[in-house]
């Protein structure tokens, strides 16, 4: 495919309608963006977002509605033809295949270095120089998708995009897996990008909304509520329109916990796939009824420690004890038995089966349970009963409990992990990034469930890169560094300054 030469002056789209069965994803949205533009799109969990994006990429046909490119009307039959007219999208879950090189994953969609004999991987690298180059995106072109962070990972998806020749570059949470630094050096890099393009990006970020965007539509169950300038409404104005309601997330305000320890973890080392200790000689532990925080910077062992007390890694030393009993080296089911609930960082390949339904997935770790089986036979009524239960109480937005669960929102797959595992009554519950990617109606929901957990004398270790959830929901904070628990502070004497030294290896009194 030829890179895109072209230039959008404006793309607009009007009174695009979508319907899947049982849902009206998109109802008469309309829209438009202009030369070096930036829009933010904004809207509660399924309200239509992803969908509209999908529509403009090709990857939907619209039931009503039309696109136009610099006042022409265009007809996208697929992404090619996408590409072709210069729009280039980086999806919320990236589009790479882990075992191969950065160079070889670019040039799976580089056409024009395909020949009936041959591909040639010296122009697909002299086209990656060039844009990494021209935009400040320094990749590896011989580095495995596998070996690379996730904030990497988006700087290739990045210079994919823009090697096809995107000239409208669409960010679905372009920001949701990344570091806070991470998400600095890519704010800075779009401000950078929209003297030559114009940008639509997905956010539930409001900050980033107000920092990056010069315009913002809102969407509300598929239809329009507002569209305007940004800089003219607060963060507290947008969140009100995206959920029809004032937003106030909930912060930890009982009095600290002195339970007995439901958690405690000893001397635990655990490798990482590379080989080295991603976890190296930590102590940590919770009580019951206490939330704590775990804060650092991705990468520093999080995924290992949790994958560890939840079974799914191996433990080379150390002790992992819930309640007194020993949890290392055991299989994931002697773990759920022992009353361990988990919330996984990865959702969609961790945390349900996607092409299982939605009532399916409710009762994953229960399928052999006396309530939903008798004799080897499922208990299909009982089922049924849970699911829509569940789904009432969760505000799972879906047409029916039937549906696929991989085919939800990011949003409402979080929630059906979350009410899974609180309706499971854990004795211990691990939450790792819980509202990633979440809306603020739907992290305020899922931050309530915690601290009601919380109160019911559940213990959560809560894994997380937000530093304000940290803050708002933990009885005390412990900093991770290189595999190690670096510091543990009291809510009462911890702040974003405090752990943001701590996160980078330094202790508060090493700190000038």
């Amino acid at each position: 495919m030829e890179p895109n030469t072209r230039k959008i002056t404006s793309l607009r789209v009007e009174h695009i309608v979508k319907r899947f069965p049982g849902v009206l994803a998109c109802n008469d949205i309309s829209l438009s963006v202009g030369e070096g533009e930036v829009l933010a799109l904004v809207g509660e969990n399924g309200a239509g977002k992803t969908t509209l994006m999908n529509i403009l990429m090709g990857l939907y046909r619209p039931d009503e509605g039309r696109i136009l490119i610099n006042g022409e009307e265009v007809f996208f039959r697929s992404p090619n033809d996408a590409f072709a007219a210069g729009l280039g999208m980086v999806h919320q879950q990236y589009m790479l295949v882990p075992n191969m090189t950065v160079l070889e994953n670019i040039a799976l969609g580089y056409t024009r270095a395909w020949s009936p004999l041959k591909l040639d991987l010296g122009m697909v690298r002299a086209r990656i120089d060039e844009v990494a180059a021209k935009y400040g995106l320094a990749v590896d072109p011989d580095a495995f998708v596998w070996q690379l962070s996730v904030g990497e990972q988006q700087r290739v998806e990045l210079v994919k995009t823009l090697c096809l020749g995107a000239r409208f570059l669409i960010l679905d949470e372009p920001t949701s897996a990344l570091t806070p630094q991470e998400t600095d050096e890519l704010i800075v890099l779009l401000k950078r990008m929209t003297s030559e393009l114009s940008i639509v990006f997905i956010s539930h970020k409001l900050h980033e909304v107000k920092n990056l965007s010069d315009k913002v539509t809102i969407l509300r169950h598929g239809s329009v509520v507002f569209e305007g300038s940004t800089a003219d409404h607060s963060s507290g104005d947008i969140a009100a329109l995206m959920t029809g309601r004032e937003i106030q997330l909930p912060r930890n305000e009982a009095p600290t916990c002195e339970g007995s320890p439901a958690l405690d973890i000893r001397g635990l080392k655990v490798r990482s796939d590379r080989g080295f200790l991603a976890v190296d000689g930590l102590d940590l532990s919770v009580c019951a009824g206490e939330i704590v925080g775990l804060a650092g910077v991705s990468g520093n062992g999080q995924r290992e420690l949790a994958e560890a007390i939840n079974g799914l890694r191996e433990v080379e030393e150390g002790e992992i004890l819930l309640f007194g009993q020993e949890l290392a080296n055991r299989t994931p089911r002697a773990v759920i038995d022992a009353g361990m609930g988990y919330i996984p960082e990865e959702r969609n390949t961790e945390g349900i089966v996607p092409s299982f339904s939605m009532k399916e997935n409710f009762i994953l770790k229960d399928a052999d349970e006396p309530q939903f089986a008798a004799r080897s036979f499922l208990r299909l009524k009982e089922i049924d009963r849970n699911a829509e239960a569940l789904r009432t109480e969760f505000d799972i937005r879906s047409p029916d409990t039937k549906v696929a669960a991989g085919s939800l929102s990011g949003g409402n797959i979080q929630k059906v992990i979350l009410a899974r595992e609180i309706s499971r009554k854990p004795r211990f519950l691990v939450a790792v990034y819980p509202t990633r990617g979440l809306d603020m109606g739907a992290a305020e929901f899922i931050h309530k469930r915690l601290l009601e957990k919380r109160m019911e004398g559940i213990g959560i270790l809560l894994v997380s890169e937000e530093l304000e959830e940290i803050l708002d929901l933990s009885d005390r904070v412990a900093v991770i560094f290189k595999g190690r628990i670096i510091d543990t502070l009291d809510r009462r004497s911890a702040d974003s300054r405090k752990i943001g030294i701590l996160m980078a290896g330094v202790h508060n009194d090493e700190a000038v």
